[in-house]
Order: structure tokens, then sequence, then C-alpha cells
């Protein structure tokens, strides 16, 4: 199959390569760019843990002027490839919460205790689930310095939507809700929503599905919020078909 690939560089990359090792083809389409905040303070003092809740915030935290401070901490990600990111960057003490924001909260608060100081929420500018505010209700206290922005795009690459307009896109990974919806408003700019619904969305988890079923498109959700559950199920619908 021809499946669009949504993610930010390098994750769309990764994706990719992961497609064509399936024997799937991949186009490029990174619906947003990963710009690092500069000079930004971490605010580690007294921290006991960091959370992580991208894979972007890794690569911004691996240019950082404080990253040896934070690498004696300990490191809670929200998911598998998260906490695998992790341990590349050189953490020790890792551990991998079940692939969402929510979840990730129910872990630290099984985990933690609040006394034993703030925990640091490496974020992004936009945030899809508002970590700080759940565990502020088990009475955490949350730093969460920005240490990175994701900037949306502006089209889709011609080629890509080429493509699509031609008919020969089988579907589309979705990752996020915000790229769910960077997605939709790009289809609608530029005139390919009819087009669009002959594709298949295949969506890490329900949120995402919820931004994208406006379409009119086919959606499909992953059993579980996580990258090899979304490509399992992308391999099941081709080999039904």
């Amino acid at each position: 199959m021809r499946i669009l690939v949504t993610r930010p560089e390098p994750d769309a990359s990764r994706q990719a390569n992961k497609l064509v090792a399936r024997g799937h083809q991949a186009v490029l389409a990174p619906l947003l760019v990963i710009e690092p905040v500069a000079d930004v303070a971490l605010q580690l003092e007294r921290a006991q843990a960091l959370l992580v809740t991208s894979r972007n915030a890794l690569s911004a935290l691996a240019k950082h002027r404080q990253l040896a401070d934070a690498l004696a901490l300990p490191l809670f990600a929200v998911g598998e490839a998260t906490a695998r990111a992790a341990q590349g960057l050189g953490f020790a003490d890792v551990t991998a919460g079940p692939g969402t924001g929510e979840a990730l909260a129910k872990l630290v608060s099984e985990e933690l205790q609040p006394g034993q100081g703030p925990l640091v929420h490496l974020a992004g500018a936009t945030l899809a689930f508002d970590l700080k505010a759940a565990l502020a209700r088990q009475g955490f206290v949350v730093r969460q310095p920005v240490i990175y922005r994701a900037v949306a795009a502006s089209e889709l690459p011609p080629d890509a939507l080429s493509l699509l307009k031609a008919g020969k896109l089988d579907g589309a990974i979705l990752m996020s809700p915000r790229t769910a919806r960077i997605f939709a408003n790009l289809l609608a700019r530029q005139d390919a929503v009819t087009q669009a619904r002959r594709i298949v969305c295949y969506c890490l988890s329900e949120a995402v599905a919820e931004a994208v079923t406006p379409l009119g498109c086919a959606v499909r959700v992953a059993a579980r919020p996580r990258e090899q559950d979304v490509l399992a199920l992308l391999d099941s619908e081709a080999a039904s078909s």
C-alpha cells in the first residue's frame, strides 16, 4: 500500500523506513516542523523527576546546556518508544508509561510522592493533554518549561497532494490529534476533501480519530496507542485486501 507519513522529521523518515521494510510505499508529508526553544531554563532545582510526553522534547534536550543535570534525574516517559529514546540519550533511570498523557499521570501518581519534590515536564508549546493540571489534582507541583515548538505546515507537499488527487494514495498515518486537525484543515484549504474520502486514516488513538472523522474518510484506530500497533493495523488491512 502507498501510505502518507505525516510525522515531523526525523520521526517521519524513521516511520517511512519501517513501512518500506514491511513492503509498503511511504510518501513523506511532515505536517509539523519541530523547533527547539533556545536558552530556556529547565527549572531542575530540587526536582524529583522529569516527565516527557514526546520524543521531540528529547531531541531539544539533546542540544540543551543543562543536559548533564537533566540526565542525573529519573525520567518518566509517555510510552515505550519515548523511553527507549531517553535511554539512548543517556538517562539511566527510565520508566515507560502506557502510551498516553492521562495514563502517564496515573502512573506518576502511583510511583511518586508529592512531598519528595517538584516534577519537571519538558513540554512543547502546544499540548494534547494537560499533564500539569492532572498531577496538580494529586498534590504535585509540576514545572513545565517549554523547550520546543511544533510549527504547522502551510500546505501538503505537492507530490503528496498530486498522488492524493489522482487516487494513488491508500492511506495516511496520523499520530496526534493536532496532526489530524492540521491534515483536515489543509485538505479543505487545498480542495482535496472529496479525494481524501477514498483513503483510510490509521490513527494512534480515539482522540486522533475524532479529529479526522469530519473528513468523512474511513478511520481505523490502533488497539493500543503505540506506533507498532498502528503499523500492525495497517499490515492487517493490507493482508485482508
